[in-house]
């Protein structure tokens, strides 16, 4: 029986949120410091990641308890959201009211850093617009549909906006694979994507940040095909990872050359290889189940859970921190680098942590409750 329909762990999960949140921290560590690392300094690369796996995670966990909740009820839908909403807006609106709060520090800090390192400076309304527009627009998770609005606070949440729009959009999608099924559904959805982005380009629509959802739908499909792939056999399992691949290579949606393109398809390689380790030769198998194992372990399981809050905070504190070196020490690009992670590490983590339990773990409690079943009076 598939590991999806048994309820299975896969251990990997946490661990691959967590440090795709790692991943963006170090990144933008290297965009402020002016230390640069291929790769690893890329933090668009980290938030692939992040969007692949909430295509594999939506998928996953709809596989568990499809026979309970069918999409084709609507009530499925209602509950999806409800749970989604509690699961993300609560601690996001404590963080967008502090970075609107914070914005002229935050921004004065960042006009420093751009001037030392000689780039253009960032636009002053993306951290100090306090109209009611740009609340209206963040609280409602509607600003990922719109150019202007959609990179406009001093958090990186223009990818909160885009994973909104994806659960907003994933009953309809799960309707259509149900009748279609996964190849012609994926297929059909990303191309109506890049057809879409097409269209809103020609008509003079540029979105400064992939907020919009066409402009990443494909990359949300190749981690939904290889959680589909939990059930199928081995030639369907690897022909649903090799369209995966031909998926995360579409040049839409951030930077395509040839370094990012092999990238993301090491990451789907490698996704890939740690969920269905046991279809790979038994010389490779045992490493990614161990490699998988590890992964789960309890250092990467908190880490996971403290993806969301870390991602949400880290340049809340780590913009000023490069700014006060900057302004008071003279370092290398290196010993910079390496001083900010030192100092907005632990912060950022102690920050998560308060979050967590303080915030996203009562959300996601009210959403449970919020949609368990009633049971009805004797």
């Amino acid at each position: 029986m598939a590991k999806a329909e048994q309820g299975y762990r896969i251990a990997c999960l946490d661990g691959l949120r967590g440090l795709a949140a790692l991943w963006v921290l170090v990144g933008h560590a290297h965009i402020l410091t002016g230390f640069r690392i291929p790769i690893i300094g890329d933090p668009d690369l980290g938030v692939d990641l992040f969007v692949m796996l909430s295509g594999f995670l939506m998928v996953f966990h709809y596989q568990l308890r499809k026979k309970k909740e069918p999409w084709e009820a609507p009530g499925t839908w209602s509950a999806f959201w409800i749970r989604r909403f509690f699961r993300i807006a609560p601690l996001y609106y404590v963080m967008l009211f502090a970075a609107l709060a914070l914005g002229p520090m935050i921004y004065d800090a960042r006009s420093t850093i751009d001037a030392f390192n000689a780039v253009p400076p960032q636009p002053a309304a993306r951290y100090i617009d306090d109209s009611l527009t740009n609340y209206l627009l963040h609280l409602s998770f509607l600003f990922g549909l719109s150019p202007t609005y959609g990179y406009r606070t001093a958090l990186p949440d223009w990818s909160i906006g885009l994973e909104m729009q994806f659960y907003a959009a994933l009953p309809f999608i799960m309707i259509i694979v149900g009748r279609l099924g996964w190849v012609r559904s994926m297929i059909g959805v990303v191309a109506a994507g890049i057809a879409t982005v097409y269209v809103v380009t020609r008509i003079g629509y540029h979105f400064p940040m992939p907020t919009f959802l066409p402009l990443k739908m494909h990359v949300f499909a190749a981690g939904m095909l290889l959680a589909a792939a939990l059930d199928l056999s081995n030639r369907r399992a690897f022909a649903y990872a090799a369209l995966a691949c031909l998926f995360v290579l579409i040049p839409v949606g951030g930077v395509m050359n040839p370094m990012h393109e092999i990238v993301r398809l090491a990451l789907v390689a490698i996704f890939f290889a740690l969920v269905h380790a046991h279809r790979l030769p038994s010389a490779i198998s045992g490493v990614a189940e161990t490699i998988s194992n590890q992964l789960g372990n309890r250092l990467f399981h908190t880490l996971g859970e403290l993806s969301f809050g870390a991602y949400l905070a880290h340049l809340l504190i780590m913009q000023p921190v490069v700014a006060f070196l900057i302004r008071n020490f003279e370092m290398s690009d290196t010993t910079r680098w390496l001083v900010t992670l030192v100092i907005t590490l632990p912060l950022t983590y102690a920050v998560a942590a308060i979050g967590y339990s303080l915030i996203e773990m009562q959300g996601s409690m009210i959403g449970r409750s919020l949609t368990r079943p009633r049971t009805a009076a004797a």
